[in-house]
């Protein structure tokens, strides 16, 4: 008989085995509603437990701390969104299709898991031991911009000043989105909105980018 290899075991629960990786996935969609629900500083591993339908002391053997499950919810939704927006950015041709893609991507995906913006954007920044990873997340973000921006500017700007444009449209972005988590505004028109604010960006010469062509020729 062929030894089985070392390692750990599933996760066992009664009858029904879960293999560790998918039990840890559901304890983490668990926690990201519950956080959201109650917020960070109200939550209890108890509720998350009961939610995931698991002992606490399960969730405890996974997670140590009710801080260490909270970071591992924002490390995974970050990542979630960070790749959501790098394949929306890779996957269009012409600057204007790529910049409709991903602010599109950016606001469906806040759109479909406002649970994971309310943890990850709104209570993790307000803790101040999340907050680095959140500026990290943002970080990427302003990364991705500018790299947009400096692919399909129309003149010669700096990385520097390109750095500064993109971090004020990820903070735009940012604002309507949570617009958005709140269903106050649709998605498609928070969409057009932060897509033509950040076509003028890209326009090149902020002054010919604000001049309609009946006023050139005035």
């Amino acid at each position: 008989m062929t030894p089985r290899p070392a390692g750990r075991r599933p996760v066992t629960t009664g009858t029904k085995r879960i293999p560790r990786a998918i039990r840890e996935q559901q304890m983490l969609d668990s926690a990201i509603r519950v956080f959201s629900d109650l917020g960070y500083r109200s939550a209890s591993m108890d509720t998350i437990a009961r939610h995931a339908s698991i002992s606490k002391p399960m969730l405890y053997l996974y997670y140590g701390s009710k801080e260490e499950l909270f970071a591992a919810c924002v490390v995974r939704e970050s990542g979630r969104l960070i790749d959501h927006l790098t394949a929306a950015a890779t996957g269009s041709v012409g600057p204007r299709r790529r910049l409709e893609d991903v602010v599109q991507a950016f606001l469906e995906f806040v759109d479909a898991h406002t649970d994971s913006w309310n943890v990850v954007y709104r209570q993790a920044f307000a803790e101040p031991q999340f907050r680095e990873e959140v500026e990290k997340t943002r970080t990427v973000l302003v990364d991705l911009t500018t790299d947009l921006l400096a692919q399909n500017s129309g003149d010669e700007r700096s990385r520097e000043v390109l750095e500064v444009v993109a971090t004020a449209l990820v903070g735009a972005g940012e604002a309507v989105a949570d617009r958005v988590a709140h269903r106050s505004i649709p998605t498609s028109v928070a969409a057009g909105v932060v897509v033509e604010l950040a076509w003028r960006g890209l326009a090149g010469d902020p002054a010919k980018s604000l001049t309609t062509p009946t006023e050139e020729k005035s």
